[in-house]
């Protein structure tokens, strides 16, 4: 959408001429909902063959079918560029950006959804958004064979990544790494999804990135996103909370090309 105006389209949900505006210019790389999106595939094979829990992309994800952007409390901007959103059937898929305070594209993520959690108590909302000092925004993260075994990962997958452990190790990628607890970034995520901003989402956003070693030497992320959805194509009343586990691999930019 127009980001200037980045929550318009929430406002009303009567067409006006205005609205048959593009609004979703002026981003990085020149995206837009509907752009044809090509990615080199090397760095996701070799990340998958390193023990990766990354899933990748389908012959269908060539395109971007929604746009948003994540205004949190950090330096910058970070942008997703959906080839899948995940609402309707399989995991999400997208390409995430951050862009510095200039404007300039410093970090490009291919992501993957892993698994979505619904908090089931107060005390586990108050773990995935840092509430108390600890949960999200600790120093560690540990994501264990057993968890991803009841969500469906297939054993040939789960031997690949975990081998004889039972559990894999992530560290924060935010803060002093001394802390134990660092509390995680908050803000609003905007969607898009459609070029004239009559679909989408807003939602208020607790997101903490995680890391590790793979056995290349690559780097693999973990991005925990406690998700507070505050209104769905404009309608306020579509509420809810869950927590998205979402694999990344660093991109380089000259990999990718957008138009």
């Amino acid at each position: 959408m127009g980001w200037k105006d980045a929550i318009g389209y929430l406002r009303s949900n009567v067409r006006r001429d205005t609205e048959t505006e593009q609004q979703d210019l002026g981003l990085p790389m020149q995206a837009r909902i509907g752009s044809l999106v090509s990615l080199q595939l090397s760095p996701l094979l070799r990340a998958n063959t390193s023990g990766s829990l990354i899933a990748l992309p389908d012959e269908a994800d060539t395109r971007i079918v929604a746009i948003s952007q994540m205004k949190l409390t950090m330096s910058g901007r970070l942008y997703r560029y959906y080839l899948a959103t995940g609402d309707n059937e399989g995991e999400e898929k997208f390409l995430q950006l951050y862009a510095d305070s200039q404007g300039e594209v410093k970090e490009i993520l291919y992501c993957s959804g892993l698994v979505r959690v619904v908090p089931e108590s107060i005390a586990d909302q108050d773990a995935y958004t840092g509430a108390n000092g600890s949960g999200l925004g600790d120093r560690n993260y540990s994501v264990w064979r057993e968890q991803l075994r009841e969500v469906g990962l297939e054993e040939s997958a789960l031997e690949l990544v975990f081998g004889s452990e039972e559990a894999i190790d992530y560290q924060r990628d935010a803060g002093d790494a001394n802390e134990v607890f660092v509390p995680p970034y908050t803000g609003t995520e905007t969607r898009l999804d459609d070029a004239q901003g009559m679909n989408g989402l807003k939602q208020h956003l607790y997101y903490m990135p995680y890391v590790r070693e793979l056995r290349d030497g690559g780097k693999e992320y973990l991005l925990v996103t406690t998700e507070i959805v505050q209104s769905v194509n404009g309608d306020a009343r579509k509420r809810g909370i869950h927590v998205d586990f979402v694999v990344g691999i660093p991109v380089e930019q000259e990999r990718l090309v957008i138009q």
